[in-house]
């Protein structure tokens, strides 16, 4: 059994909005299980982290949200990226591009590389 990592702080965010990039429209839960699906299950993303980041994300318009019937008929609160979010999106994966590129970087150097 695969043990489940905490979702590092900041990251959420970005996550989110990538998983409603890929996927469309999507309430709360969906959103969590997905981003642990595509994690591989390595990754837990609880209702506590989670929540906050989504109303935060719709406060600064990066997403919109509406109420509708969930798969098991129940009332829940359903996401969309904005034309905002997207923008967000593709400058937020230009930065961690920059930032995995430096730290690889750092993985590859060798002894000898720095003589």
């Amino acid at each position: 059994m695969k043990k489940k990592t905490d979702v590092q702080q900041g990251t959420v965010a970005l996550m989110v909005l990538k998983t409603l990039d890929v996927i469309g429209l999507l309430h709360g839960y969906g959103i969590a299980r997905r981003i642990e699906q595509i994690s591989g299950d390595l990754l837990a993303v609880n209702q506590g982290t989670l929540y906050p980041v989504l109303l935060k994300l719709e406060q600064e318009g990066a997403i919109a949200s509406e109420w509708g019937a969930s798969e098991n008929n129940r009332r829940a609160r359903f996401y969309r990226m904005t034309r905002e979010g997207q923008k967000r999106l593709e400058a937020e994966t230009r930065e961690w591009q920059k930032t995995a590129d430096i730290i690889a970087r750092f993985f590859a150097i060798q002894a000898e590389d720095l003589k």
